[in-house]
């Protein structure tokens, strides 16, 4: 998705601005047993592992025209990941300078340095321990520095962790200044979040805004419109059960998917 930067922006030293997009991303699921629960979060940490955080990040970076300085991932025990990379609009090495377009080649502990602009993401796979609704999310952070726009990636991103619930903000934070020293508290043009994602995405999706255009943050909730239970077990299949189950299993779900997208516990639903 093209960003739109504002006609004839002419700066005066470097683009000071710091844009930074952050996701909360859920997958939810019902998995009837205890041993189901646990092969679903054995199943989303081996699907969404350090090296394959690392991947997406890197297409990520390669995406938005960032050079990467640093990767920095870890596996947890029991269960969940995270990945920090540092980012730089020009400058540094690239990846595959150091070999770091491979996840296999990254070392398993690395201590980074900080900078000016960063990806990271944490996944938090869990189950509830009685009533078989298991949810994994993962949290993304991409802050970046001067032109170039995490905003870009955000299609990619969507796809890639097949959501049943994304809440997304996006804010512009600092200042430049053009030729006349006169300040500019963004660079380029934004309505919404909405207006970046492709049209096949937003079909999609139920959507809510709250944007604050005066300052500069912007934020989408969405949740998938359609609802199949077969998408929704795991191990199992809706045929396997009596229609009474299927019913509750299905108001579980539910009011789980609607509690996340509010924000909110819902005593009656």
């Amino acid at each position: 998705m093209e960003i739109k930067q504002i006609k004839k922006l002419k700066l005066y030293g470097f683009n000071n601005l710091t844009k930074t997009l952050s996701f909360n991303m859920y997958d939810i699921c019902y998995a009837k047993t205890p041993e189901q629960r646990q092969a679903y979060i054995e199943y989303i940490d081996e699907e969404y592992n350090a090296d394959r955080l690392a991947s997406i990040l890197l297409h990520v970076a390669s995406m938005i025209g960032a050079h990467v300085l640093n990767i920095a991932k870890q596996d947890y025990d029991p269960q969940g990941a995270s990945v920090t990379m540092l980012i730089a609009e020009e400058g540094g090495y690239q990846a595959e300078a150091e070999g770091l377009n491979k996840p296999e080649s990254f070392p398993q502990a690395v201590v980074a340095h900080l900078d000016k602009s960063h990806i990271t993401v944490h996944t938090y796979p869990e189950s509830h321990p009685n009533k078989g609704i298991s949810t994994f999310r993962a949290d993304i952070d991409i802050s970046t520095c001067g032109k170039i726009s995490p905003l870009t990636a955000l299609n990619y991103l969507v796809a890639n962790f097949s959501s049943d619930i994304a809440i997304i903000d996006y804010r512009v934070r600092g200042f430049t200044r053009n030729l006349e020293g006169k300040k500019l508290f963004i660079d380029h043009k934004i309505y919404s979040i909405q207006n970046f994602l492709a049209k096949e995405k937003r079909d999609l999706y139920q959507m809510i805004d709250v944007n604050v255009y005066q300052e500069n943050i912007f934020h989408t909730k969405m949740i998938l419109k359609d609802f199949d239970l077969d998408n929704y077990l795991f191990d199992m299949e809706k045929k396997e059960l009596p229609p009474s189950e299927k019913k509750r299993i299905k108001h579980k779900l539910k009011k789980e998917m609607a509690e996340i997208f509010y924000g909110k516990n819902i005593p009656k639903f």
